[in-house]
């Protein structure tokens, strides 16, 4: 791995909805992804991943374990603590208030990531190769000791996104700046406890941002001209229109829809790759990255 740079680039929330999922599976057979993961909870995830079979499972399909999204894959009477009265998720901002306040039993959260895990192991036949969580919410140290010691019992161990930022571009790359610093924050504390734990995972993470500054051309190849490091994951969202999205995951007019839709142009663009190349990346998918990682160690030792 010495002198090389390596790029994950992983698109979020497969199986959120059957058009969303279209547009990644196109995109994995153009080689612009390294790895997908799925929402196990959504509705659409059974079918999703018999899509996913029948393109030649074309992309590397790992978990999204979710909290603030449909409903639980437990019956919500076992987990009271994590739904809202009509026995679904609540949203992130919901998620985050009952968590400050210790409202969250974390026994609830093992429970449920639990029946998620095997959820994902029933539907793709194998153990997650690659984790990471919807809308970050690892980050947060209940969430997030859980799903590591979930996870820590997998052989061999996943790739777990690390949700850290550097200042480089947190200075250089406009938008969202005050949501990223907050998890970049948090995401740091959660990444040492990661390292600790020796599970895989990137130097930095890329991506973040609001729906208005995708529509800038230069969305993607900013990123990848100012991010350092050796290893780094480049989170996404693309995907097809998907209405099945509207009421779930986004309002009609929040510009989150048309956002999957302008990232997914934006990542088959030739101008994408050629960033990549310029910015001196391999593209690898985080299996890989786990074994040359693994390797590196052994040589090291």
């Amino acid at each position: 791995m010495e002198g090389k740079r390596y790029l994950v680039v992983t698109a979020d929330d497969f199986g959120i909805g059957p058009e969303t999922s279209r547009g990644i599976l196109d995109l994995a057979a153009r080689g612009r992804i390294t790895a997908s993961v799925l929402l196990v909870n959504s509705p659409h995830a059974d079918s999703s991943v018999r899509e996913w079979r029948l393109a030649g499972r074309p992309v590397e399909l790992g978990w999204h374990p979710c909290l603030t999204l449909d409903a639980p894959v437990l019956p919500p009477q076992q987990v009271p603590s994590l739904v809202t009265a009509d026995g679904r998720f609540p949203g992130l901002g919901r998620l985050m208030r009952r968590l400050w306040l210790q409202r969250i039993r974390p026994a609830e959260v093992e429970a449920e990531f639990e029946a998620q895990f095997h959820r994902f192991v029933d539907l793709v036949g194998a153990p997650p190769a690659v984790v990471n969580s919807h809308h970050h919410v690892q980050i947060f140290k209940i969430v997030g000791d859980v799903l590591r010691s979930v996870i820590g019992r997998t052989r061999p161990l996943p790739y777990l996104r690390r949700v850290r930022e550097p200042w480089r571009t947190l200075r250089r790359v406009p938008g969202a700046r005050a949501k990223r610093l907050f998890l970049s924050v948090l995401g740091g504390v959660e990444s040492r406890r990661q390292s600790s734990h020796r599970l895989p995972g990137n130097d930095w993470l890329v991506g973040v941002t609001d729906p208005p500054f995708v529509s800038s051309r230069r969305f993607l190849t900013r990123w990848l001209a100012h991010v350092p490091g050796r290893i780094v994951e480049l989170t996404c969202h693309p995907g097809h229109l998907d209405a099945t999205l509207i009421g779930r995951d986004c309002a009609a007019n929040d510009g989150q829809i048309e956002r999957r839709v302008r990232e997914f142009e934006l990542l088959q663009q030739a101008s994408f790759l050629d960033a990549c190349r310029k910015a001196g990346f391999e593209l690898i998918a985080p299996s890989q990255l786990a074994r040359l990682r693994g390797a590196e160690e052994r040589h090291a030792a």
